[in-house]
């Protein structure tokens, strides 16, 4: 009977050094994917185009209050399903919890991704998602699905906070 053969500590060396440079491949390659970036929020260029895509989506779909379809939506429900839809978070469901979770920031430090809330009266409030250069996504009660610019005076009147939900 012979006896079992081994292979030679070179060649275990060998494999080890390929199998190791292989995975660091497979890694590096996997990360840079925007959508493996804290689910692209912090990468700018990333929320901006998912945010545009989900304007194009959505884009003069009626306000409907509690609504979360296409034949109606609220703003809150928007955000939420924005975010599901665009970076797979799942976000509370109303405008109050919103406005509580992530890190507040200064409205001169928005970008791409970030919440702004609005506190329009006494029991109303609104939440947008920024998609650049002051312009911010949301569902309008008398327009829809829109992109409204914050230096409005409007919304310059009712802005409240806004919010970072990525590092």
């Amino acid at each position: 009977m012979s006896s079992p053969r081994h292979p030679s500590p070179c060649f275990a060396l060998i494999w080890l050094v390929l199998s190791a440079l292989l995975l660091v491949g497979c890694q590096s390659q996997m990360s840079e994917s925007p959508r493996f970036h804290t689910s692209g929020l912090s990468d700018p260029t990333y929320a901006r185009s998912a945010l545009y895509k989900q304007y194009s989506a959505w884009r003069g779909v009626p306000y409907r209050a509690g609504g979360e379809s296409r034949r109606g939506v609220d703003c809150s429900g928007f955000v939420q399903l924005t975010f599901r839809e665009q970076f797979a978070l799942q976000l509370p469901r109303d405008t109050d919890s919103q406005a509580q979770i992530g890190k507040a920031i200064s409205s001169r430090q928005l970008r791409p991704g970030d919440l702004v809330f609005f506190n329009i009266g006494r029991r109303t409030r609104h939440v947008g998602v920024m998609v650049e250069n002051n312009k911010f996504l949301h569902a309008s009660t008398s327009k829809g699905v829109m992109i409204s610019d914050l230096n409005q005076p409007y919304w310059q009147r009712y802005y409240w906070q806004a919010r970072r939900l990525s590092h």
